[in-house]
């Protein structure tokens, strides 16, 4: 979604007169309060909030600290929720954007946050005082988040290990400070998925997971209809240049020839990298963002899932080329 925005911005500079620039200055991000709910730290909650923090909606990938000179990256267990300087890994993006610490810790981390307020910052994209955060964290998707599971990420934050690491604050260029305050909304009530619905609870998982945000192409900032999960995306960092798949299931530029067998050996096929794989990483031609090593730990009926509802996904011919021969960094905006 971070894309959309920057993709507008022009429009926004040539359209928008200054009395209405001044209105964006002054507006405040939709919201509500936020709730006094103090998660119950079970340990059943705690194992949930684990598996969705670490294998589904890929948390780390923006706020741990990561080893890239392995493959996939795998996390460094002592700065697992410290945050980074993302835009030091992407290039491209509208200013300084940090991915915050999220630990306990109450003097650099969200410590001092009430469980209500970690709830509204995941779910509606508001910081403790009704600031918008940038929604590079996918929090359009996380609203669709059940209860039950986003009170189990907070709790598994809550057991987190206070990691003490000051980070700045982002800071984003004008007018994309102003266009992000479009971007939170309330979250209403989202009930439990109902596991044993194979294809609801493989979309659910799809959803939740932001699959969406990298696999759809976007035209003019909105995703184009029609290309749902159909790849493309650019993505240019400072390790390389990726493109995103296409994962619908087209028979010769999708996965539509993927048995969910091939499927599932696909992801598991990284279990052992973070431990008794590749040491290092395989070089720019085979970087990639897809949290491989997050999704190798889920269950087989979650993968099983996700499977049979790509299977639903209406098939899109998009060749991709995902590694570009002869791109750099420096080539291409994200």
């Amino acid at each position: 979604m971070w894309k959309k925005i920057i993709l507008i911005v022009v429009v926004v500079i040539v359209g928008v007169p200054a009395a209405g620039i001044v209105y964006l200055y002054l507006r405040k991000p939709a919201q509500a309060p936020a709730s006094a709910i103090k998660v119950a730290m079970t340990p059943e909650r705690i194992a949930r909030g684990k598996l969705i923090f670490h294998n589904i909606a890929d948390c780390d990938g923006c706020h741990s600290e990561r080893d890239f000179s392995r493959v996939d990256g795998p996390v460094v267990e002592s700065g697992r929720g410290r945050g980074n300087v993302m835009s030091a890994l992407l290039i491209g993006m509208p200013g300084t954007v940090v991915a915050p610490n999220i630990t306990p810790d109450p003097e650099t981390g969200i410590g001092s946050w009430t469980d209500g307020e970690k709830i509204r910052a995941i779910r509606e994209g508001v910081d403790r005082n009704g600031r918008a955060l940038f929604p590079m964290m996918p929090y359009t998707d996380y609203r669709k988040m059940s209860d039950e599971d986003v009170e189990s990420v907070v709790a598994y934050m809550n057991s987190l290990a206070p990691v003490k690491n000051p980070l700045p604050k982002t800071q984003l260029a004008f007018p994309v400070n102003l266009l992000i305050k479009g971007a939170p909304q309330p979250a209403a009530s989202v009930p439990a998925p109902v596991r044993s619905d194979k294809l609801k609870y493989g979309e659910y998982l799809v959803t939740i997971a932001a699959c969406g945000d990298c696999h759809t192409p976007v035209e003019k900032g909105q995703p184009i209809p029609g290309k749902l999960l159909a790849g493309g995306q650019v993505f240019a960092t400072s390790m390389g240049t990726v493109v995103t798949a296409n994962i619908t299931p087209d028979l010769e530029t999708g996965i539509g020839k993927w048995s969910e067998e091939f499927f599932l050996k696909k992801i598991y096929d990284y279990k052992e990298y973070a431990t008794s794989g590749p040491p290092k990483s395989p070089g720019p031609e085979a970087f990639t963002l897809m949290p491989w090593l997050g999704l190798s730990q889920l269950p087989p009926d979650d993968l099983g899932a996700i499977y049979a509802y790509l299977r639903t996904v209406k098939p899109v011919h998009n060749p991709v080329e995902t590694h570009p021969k002869n791109a750099s960094a420096a080539n291409h905006l994200p």
